[in-house]
C-alpha cells in the first residue's frame, strides 16, 4: 500500500531535517521587499506586490538572477539583514529545520556600497535568533559570484578574515555556463588552507565536466544542484564511492526549467544509484516554495522511506562536529520510530 498525499503531507511537516542549500537573499518575499524599499527610500521596478510575483516567470537562470539583484537593493542594513534572516529561521522552524547552512553574497552588496560588515553582523544577529527562539544550530557560507573574476573573490575573502571564525565555508554560485569552477581555483585553495570547507554550483545548467572540475580542482566538500552529473555513469558512480553531497533544489529546478515536469525529477534516480541526496529550497521567495514544498514536490515519487533518508543524508551532509551530528541523528531516529 502506497502512502497518501495527506499522510505524506503529516509526515514532512514533523520530519527533522538540515537545509543545506538557501540563498537568503532569495527568500525575500515580494511584502518584505516592499516594506525595506520604503524603510530605506528605494525605487522599485514595480507598483505592487502583484506586479513583483508577476515577474516570478522565468526562462532560465539568468532571467532569475536580473530580479535577484534588483531586489537585493532593499538591502542597506544590518538591520534589514537580521529580518530577513529572523524571517527565514521562522519560517524554517515551522518546517522542521534543525540546522541550516545558509549561503550569502557579499559582492552583491558590497558593489551597492553596502559595506561587508554591516550584511554580516545582521545575518550573524539573526543565527543567533535562530539558536535563542527555535534552539536552531545554523551557520553562513559565503558564495563568490562567479560571473565576476577571481581577483575579486580574492578581494572578497580577505575583507571576510575577521569574521571567518563565525564563516564555515565559501561557495561559488551565479550565472554558471561560461564561468567554469576551474575559474577559481586559487581562492578555494586558498579558502582551504584558511581552515574554509568549500562547497559550489555544478551541474545545474552546466555540464557535468564542471562537477568534475569542482571535485578536482576547486576540491570541494559538497555539490550544490549536480542534476546534470546524472548525465555521467562514471561521475556518478565516483560521487557514490565518495560520498559526495548533493544539495539538490526541486522546485528551483521546475521553476528555472532545469527539469521540465517535477514528476520526472532525477532525484529517485539519484537515491537508486546511492547519491547522498538532499532536498532544499534555494531561493524559495523566488521559486515558490520553503523546504517543506521542495519535500512534497517529490514525495509521490520517494515514499516515507526515501524522504527519511533525505532527512538524514541532509545530516550526514551538514558540516557539523561529531557530537551535533550524533545528536541531530539520534533525534531523527526517535522520531522514526516514534511515527507510525
Amino acid at each position: 500500500m502506497t502512502d497518501s498525499r495527506e499522510s505524506l503531507a503529516d509526515f514532512v511537516a514533523s520530519l527533522p531535517k538540515a537545509e543545506l542549500h538557501m540563498h537568503i537573499e532569495g527568500s525575500l518575499e515580494p511584502d518584505m521587499m516592499f516594506a525595506l524599499a520604503k524603510r530605506n527610500g528605494v525605487e522599485l521596478p514595480f507598483a505592487s506586490v502583484e506586479q513583483v510575483r508577476a515577474a516570478y516567470r522565468f526562462s532560465g537562470l539568468q532571467d532569475f538572477l536580473d530580479i535577484y539583484y534588483q531586489g537585493a537593493d532593499v538591502l542597506r542594513t544590518e538591520e534589514d539583514f537580521r529580518d530577513l534572516a529572523v524571517a527565514y529561521f521562522d519560517r524554517a522552524a515551522a518546517d522542521g529545520v534543525r540546522h541550516a547552512e545558509i549561503f550569502f553574497d557579499p559582492q552583491t552588496h558590497t558593489a551597492r556600497g553596502v559595506p561587508f560588515s554591516v550584511a554580516v553582523e545582521g545575518l550573524l544577529a539573526g543565527i543567533a535568533h535562530a539558536r535563542q527562539r527555535h534552539g536552531m544550530t545554523s551557520s553562513l557560507i559565503m558564495c563568490f559570484l562567479r560571473h565576476l573574476d577571481e581577483d575579486s573573490a580574492s578581494r572578497t575573502l580577505a575583507e571576510a578574515e575577521p569574521w571567518l571564525d563565525r564563516i564555515i565555508g565559501v561557495g561559488l554560485d551565479s550565472s554558471e555556463v561560461g564561468h567554469p569552477p576551474g575559474k577559481f581555483t586559487r581562492v578555494f585553495s586558498r579558502a582551504g588552507q584558511m581552515g574554509l570547507m568549500r562547497v559550489a554550483h555544478a551541474g545545474e545548467e552546466g555540464p557535468p565536466d564542471y562537477v568534475r572540475e569542482a571535485l578536482d580542482l576547486l576540491q570541494v566538500d559538497r555539490i550544490d544542484h549536480g542534476n546534470r552529473a546524472m548525465e555521467d555513469p562514471l561521475l556518478v558512480a565516483r560521487l557514490a564511492r565518495e560520498a559526495m553531497t548533493l544539495t539538490v533544489c526541486p522546485l528551483s529546478n521546475l521553476k528555472l526549467r532545469i527539469v521540465e515536469d517535477v514528476a520526472r525529477h532525477p532525484i529517485p534516480h539519484m537515491l537508486q544509484q546511492g547519491l547522498r541526496a538532499t532536498i532544499n529550497s534555494d531561493d524559495p521567495a523566488y521559486f515558490g516554495g520553503y523546504i517543506n514544498d521542495n519535500y512534497l514536490a517529490v514525495a509521490p515519487l520517494l515514499g516515507r522511506d526515501r524522504l527519511a533518508q533525505v532527512a538524514r543524508n541532509s545530516f550526514l551532509g551538514a558540516f557539523l562536529d561529531e557530537a551535533a551530528l550524533d545528536e541531530h541523528l539520534r533525534r531523527l531516529d526517535s522520531f522514526l520510530e516514534a511515527t507510525p
